[in-house]
């Protein structure tokens, strides 16, 4: 039986890292580090980074693999999504095989936390299909509450609710009925683009958490503009970018 410990780490900052965590790390006989390709190396190494300041257990063992991507030829989304979870659980699954057999602790560092728009758990599950496992989840900082920090400000107005929901469904949808505060994650196109801006406001960050932090926020017709072009100029200077942003109009 493998016991498989999914850790959150936060989103950038080392300190992140909880007491819960670091005891899980060095509980565990391996510790799996995913690599995304060169234009994210940095992500891996700073998994590599993180163990090497935490980890002083000399028994744990760490084992690297490089995820996959998505077929973009696939034409459903959630197909698409399927087979490369279905993908990235065969490495899994081939790589705690390699390392240590059917039986052994394993912890894999997930950045922010495993529950919040973070399909790891949905990969454990395909990997105990065929290899018996139990699963427990090290909760981790999000960006979410990692941008409400960079902003110092509560999401939620008095007594007020707000959705979580993504780039694709407020670009293909709109503001969703019932709420007037939106934080909107895993959104590749700025499809704050597509709204109305007159009486929205936005607080914005990339790298939450991390040293290349940037966060802007003001009126939504404001700072839209200068919030594209940082995009832009950010992902072309490091590759990559994870960004987050909230969205709250007058009620």
């Amino acid at each position: 039986m493998i016991d498989l410990s999914l850790v959150g780490i936060g989103t950038g900052n080392p300190d992140h890292l909880t007491l819960q965590a670091i005891k899980a790390l060095n509980g565990a006989d391996l510790i799996l580090i995913p690599r995304k390709g060169e234009t994210k190396a940095d992500l891996a190494e700073l998994r590599r980074a993180i163990v090497a300041d935490v980890v002083t257990n000399p028994a744990s063992r760490i084992a690297e693999f490089d995820l996959p991507v998505r077929d973009e030829a696939t034409q459903s989304y959630r197909a698409r999504v399927d087979e490369w979870h279905d993908a990235i659980a065969t490495i899994w699954k081939d790589t705690i095989l390699a390392e240590i057999g059917p039986t052994g602790r394993v912890a894999l560092l997930v950045w922010g936390d495993p529950s919040l728009y973070d399909s790891t758990l949905r990969i454990a599950e395909r990997v105990g299909r065929s290899l018996p496992l139990t699963i427990r989840v090290i909760p981790g900082i999000t960006s979410l509450q990692a941008l409400t920090a960079a902003h110092a400000m509560p999401i939620n107005e008095i007594g007020a609710p707000f959705t979580v929901t993504t780039g694709r469904r407020l670009r293909d949808e709109g503001w969703p009925a019932g709420v007037d505060t939106l934080a909107i994650m895993l959104d590749g196109d700025s499809s704050f683009r597509t709204l109305n801006p007159k009486g929205v406001t936005i607080w914005w960050g990339a790298y939450v958490g991390m040293w290349e932090e940037i966060i802007l926020s003001g009126p939504l017709s404001d700072v839209a503009d200068r919030i594209i072009a940082a995009r832009a100029e950010a992902r072309a200077r490091h590759g990559w970018i994870m960004d987050i942003y909230i969205l709250r109009r007058q009620g």
